[in-house]
């Protein structure tokens, strides 16, 4: 029987307080990237696919507006700033340097992503990023970004005229806001991995 002892690995079993093993620990940081780089590229293909369904075959561009619920249309705005409106582009240098700056935003963003350990947050910088490369795609293809989504409650408006990936980017900051207010991270440990 001592020799069946050998057959069972080391790390079987993780145990609070215990460090796991390297191969482990790396395999779960790969994973955990891997699910974070997964998450950014299918809010980048959904984002991208439901901007093709606008432009080409519904063509709301030569529509302007269609109404499908009482609070809720599809509005064409052709978006030459950042958030909110800030920074807009006039010019192709300005243009050319919102895409430079977004794109260094998102390449720290990835960084981010590639040293977090936890899932959480992962998963908030994925859909960062992955809204990030959907509107610095639109910037450099057609000089602004594609925005469709309009929320409405009468003439209120809680949000600008939006798309999938600015609702993308904000559901990964409010989330990474969230936690970071309200989630110790001394008691985080369970959805963390050890690196």
């Amino acid at each position: 029987m001592a020799g069946c002892a050998a057959a069972v690995p080391r790390w079987s079993v993780a145990e609070p307080g215990v460090q796991a093993a390297p191969e482990a620990a790396d395999a779960g940081a790969g994973r955990l990237r891997a699910t974070g780089l997964a998450l950014a590229g299918g809010v980048f293909l959904i984002d991208q696919l439901v901007k093709y369904w606008v432009i080409g075959p519904l063509a709301l561009q030569l529509h302007g507006q269609i109404v499908l619920l009482p609070v809720f249309n599809l509005t064409w705005v052709q978006n030459y700033g950042v958030s909110l409106g800030f920074l807009t582009a006039s010019s192709d240098l300005a243009r050319w340097a919102l895409v430079a700056m977004t794109g260094l935003i998102a390449t720290g963003v990835l960084v981010w992503m590639w040293r977090e350990r936890s899932r959480a947050d992962v998963w908030a910088l994925g859909a960062v990023l992955g809204g990030a490369a959907g509107n610095i795609l639109d910037r450099i293809r057609f000089g602004y970004v594609v925005d469709f989504l309009d929320l409405h409650f009468g003439d209120f408006r809680p949000f600008l005229v939006f798309n999938v990936a600015d609702a993308a980017i904000t559901i990964g900051v409010l989330t990474l806001l969230g936690r970071a207010l309200l989630v110790r991270r001394d008691n985080d440990s369970s959805e963390t991995i050890d690196a």
